[in-house]
């Protein structure tokens, strides 16, 4: 078995949405004073890889606590989009056979990017006929290798048509270390109360002998 650690590593200088640099560490016990180590962690919610709960965008949706974590864990569908330059459309995914209560994972170029590097703006993006292809395939999930997974979209259609279906978005996800393949797949927010998102750590797992 081997497991790909696909979590944006979480840090002060880490790469934040448009630029919005919110993550803080600061220590309140040092080994040197106090013979332990304590830190209090300032954090978003939508901070590096984090699970968008539908109430992120709809008044009466689900906050991430009451998201079924059966949602987010089990098998799950790479898909290698590295190719595409703008956004991932409808037509792109039919050349794909995915299959209903999958979870779909989805590598661009935007994974070439370090974890540091400044926010990009043009960053690929699922646009919304993509969305709803994945929604009128019924998958359980979806995620992609950006902090966004939709960008100058003013009604956020992207985001609509997958929570109003109770499609969990994951983004944040690291995605260059992984191969288009099958794989299981955990990933696990933080059981933060009525919120609109969590920080995840999420993982992907295989049979070094099915490489």
């Amino acid at each position: 078995m081997k497991v790909i650690d696909i979590s944006w590593p979480i840090s002060p200088e880490m790469t934040a949405y448009k630029d919005k640099k919110i993550v803080t560490f600061k220590a309140t016990k040092t080994f040197e004073k106090d013979g332990a180590r304590e830190t209090i962690v300032t954090i978003g919610s939508h901070t590096g890889t984090h699970v968008d709960a539908p109430s992120h965008f709809l008044k009466d949706g689900k906050t991430i606590d009451q998201i079924l974590l059966e949602k987010i864990v089990g098998d799950c569908s790479l898909l290698d989009l590295s190719d595409v330059p703008e956004k991932i459309t409808a037509e792109h995914l039919s050349m794909y056979d995915i299959a209903p209560d999958e979870i779909i994972l989805l590598k661009t170029m935007n994974s070439d990017y370090q974890p540091n590097d400044p926010f990009l703006q043009n960053f690929v993006y699922l646009d919304a006929s993509a969305a709803q292809y994945l929604a009128d395939c019924g998958v359980r999930a979806v995620g992609i290798d950006y902090l966004g997974i939709e960008r100058n979209q003013e009604a956020h259609d992207t985001h609509m048509l997958l929570l109003q279906e109770d499609i969990p978005i994951i983004e944040g996800l690291r995605l260059a270390q992984a191969q288009e393949a099958y794989y299981s797949f955990i990933c696990l927010p933080l059981a933060l109360q009525g919120l609109d998102a969590a920080p995840a750590r999420a993982i992907l797992i295989f049979d070094e002998d099915e490489e």
